[in-house]
C-alpha cells in the first residue's frame, strides 16, 4: 500500500471518530449544535488530530486512549477557523470550497459556534477519564494540561492576538514578531498533537521535548508553505480566496523575506523535524511531514 492509499484510509478512519464524538442536533439550541457540526464536517486534512495518533501509536500507545484526544484538537482548531473568517477578523466567506460558518448561520450564531467548539473540546477530551487505568490517569491529566496550554494564551490564542495587532499597526513587523506569530498562532496546536499523542502513550520528559521541538519545526514550515500558497496558488486548488493577505495588509513570512527565502527555510525546518525524532525516510509519518510541508493546497 503506496503513501496516498494509507493516507486516505487513516483519514477516512479519523472522520469515522470525529463523528462519533460530535453533539446531536437537537433541543432548543439545536441551531449551534448545527453550525458546530457543518464547521466540524467540512473536510480538510485532519492533520492535528493523525498527528495525535500517529506519535501514539509510533511510541507504542495501544488502545483507544488517543480518540477523544483525536475529536477534541479538532474541534479547537476548527473554533479557530470559524472565529478566524469572522469580518472582525479575515472576513472570508469561503473554507474548503464552502461558505463559512458565519455566512450559512450569521454572525452571532458563528461566535456562538465557536464558543461552543472550544468548550466542547475539553468536555470531549474529559471523557478520556472514562475508560482510563489508573494508571493511565496522570497521563490523561498531562496531556489536558499541554492541550489547554497550547490553545490558550500562551499558546494559538496569544499568537492571534499578536497578529490581530500587527494588521491594525502601521510600523511593520520585526521577523522576530512573525516568528511568534507563526510558533504560537499554528505551531502550537500542532505541538499540542504530537506531546499529547506522545504523552498519552507513556514517553519520558526528555522524548516529549523532542516531539514539542520538531512539532514547532513542522508548524513553522506548514504556515510558511501556507504563506506560499497565498502567493502562487488558486481558488480552485486552495478552495478559498488567495491574495488575502495582501488584502489584510497582512505582512508574513514572503513578504519579509521574499519567495526564495521562504522556500528554503521550509526545506530546512522540514528536514530538522524528520531529523529530530530519527524518522525513517519511507515511514509513514516521515511522509506525512512531507506530504502536509509540501503540498500544493
Amino acid at each position: 500500500m503506496n503513501f496516498n492509499e494509507s493516507l486516505t484510509i487513516k483519514v477516512e478512519n479519523i472522520e469515522k471518530i470525529i463523528k462519533k464524538y460530535l453533539p446531536k442536533e437537537e433541543g432548543y439550541q439545536r441551531t449551534v449544535l448545527e453550525a458546530m457540526n457543518y464547521s466540524m464536517l467540512a473536510g480538510g486534512k485532519r492533520l492535528r488530530p493523525m498527528l495525535v495518533q500517529e506519535v501514539f501509536d509510533a511510541f507504542g500507545g495501544t488502545g483507544g486512549l488517543a480518540e477523544p484526544f483525536m475529536a477534541a484538537i479538532e474541534m479547537i482548531h476548527t473554533y479557530s477557523l470559524v472565529h478566524d473568517d469572522l469580518p472582525a477578523m479575515d472576513d472570508d466567506e469561503y473554507r474548503r470550497g464552502r461558505k463559512t460558518t458565519h455566512v450559512v448561520y450569521g454572525e452571532a450564531m458563528g461566535i456562538l459556534a465557536g464558543d461552543a467548539l472550544l468548550n466542547y473540546a475539553f468536555e470531549t477530551a474529559l471523557s478520556a477519564f472514562d475508560t482510563a487505568t489508573s494508571e493511565e490517569y496522570p497521563r490523561v491529566a498531562k496531556a489536558l494540561q499541554v492541550l489547554a496550554r497550547k490553545a490558550g494564551i500562551y499558546g494559538m490564542i496569544g499568537g492571534q492576538v499578536c497578529d490581530v495587532e500587527s494588521e491594525e499597526s502601521r510600523e511593520p513587523i520585526s521577523g522576530e514578531q512573525l516568528l511568534f506569530i507563526h510558533e504560537h498562532k499554528t505551531a502550537a496546536l500542532i505541538q499540542a498533537a504530537m506531546m499529547m499523542g506522545g504523552i498519552l502513550a507513556g514517553v519520558s520528559e526528555e522524548q516529549a521535548a523532542r516531539l514539542e521541538q520538531s512539532a514547532y519545526d513542522l508548524g513553522i514550515a506548514f504556515q510558511i508553505q501556507d504563506d506560499i500558497l497565498d502567493v502562487t496558488s488558486t481558488f480552485e486548488e486552495l478552495g478559498k480566496p488567495i491574495g488575502s493577505d495582501e488584502k489584510n495588509n497582512k505582512q508574513t513570512y514572503v513578504s519579509i523575506y521574499g519567495l526564495a527565502r521562504a522556500k528554503e527555510e521550509v526545506k530546512r525546518l522540514s528536514e530538522e523535524a524528520i531529523a529530530l525524532l530519527d524518522l525513517e525516510a519511507d515511514s509513514f509519518l516521515a511522509k506525512l511531514f512531507e506530504s502536509l510541508i509540501y503540498r500544493s493546497k
